[in-house]
């Protein structure tokens, strides 16, 4: 697949109260779980990060991953800002903050580190650009784990599914975001990071597409 798709997800149009977009989620904690996706931020952030630094996760969901990294001591949660189109979940912390709404309609706040997890594929390369353009000088690190763009991880995918019995709206958005996914030097070119930024690629065999980037 050469050539990125990038179509809506049916979990993107559901309340996030729907009962099809609660299983939506618990079964992307599965699948980050088999990706190794949070496990990998984990390691980065243990690499990489230092003590104050303030962490801002692009497109949160429900919360899970920021919330992981600061029961790991990783980040504290006065330290952590959220962006979503969700509303702020009931488990999130009273001194973390947590923006609801249109991540392009505002500039990103002035942290240390950004993540995003299976976050950035969702966009065109328009979008992407602006996003890059709007990363603050503080910004230090930016870690992304997005789908990798390859047939192979159309079939394993489906395989998955089926052998784990993820529900409809995983099975269907899981295609989506594979198609969508990136390849190469993909990502760090779409957000325009220049020679200012040390950047690491690396490619899973799970399906994964981790893109690493540190401020020289």
């Amino acid at each position: 697949m050469r050539i990125r798709s990038v179509q809506p997800e049916i979990l993107e149009t559901l309340a996030s109260d729907d009962p099809a977009a609660r299983r939506g989620r618990q079964d992307l904690l599965l699948v980050n779980g088999i990706m190794g996706n949070h496990r990998w931020i984990s390691r980065m952030m243990r690499r990489y990060c230092q003590p104050g630094w303030q962490m801002t996760e692009l497109g949160a969901g429900d919360g899970a991953l920021s919330l992981k990294l600061a029961q790991q001591g990783l980040c504290q949660t006065h330290d952590l800002h959220a962006f979503d189109l969700a509303p702020r979940p009931a488990s999130w912390p009273a001194d973390a903050a947590w923006t609801q709404g249109d991540l392009f309609a505002q500039n990103l706040p002035p942290s240390q580190v950004l993540i995003a997890n299976l976050f950035l594929h969702h966009f065109e390369a328009a979008p992407l650009h602006l996003l890059g353009s709007r990363i603050a000088p503080e910004t230090q690190l930016i870690l992304a784990a997005e789908p990798a763009r390859y047939r192979i991880h159309t079939f394993m995918g489906r395989l998955f599914c089926s052998l784990a019995q993820l529900n409809w709206v995983t099975r269907y958005d899981m295609q989506v975001s594979i198609r969508a996914g990136f390849r190469g030097q993909e990502l760090p070119d779409f957000l325009g990071l220049d020679s200012s930024w040390e950047i690491s690629v690396r490619e899973t065999v799970f399906g994964g597409y981790r893109m690493m980037a540190r401020r020289k």
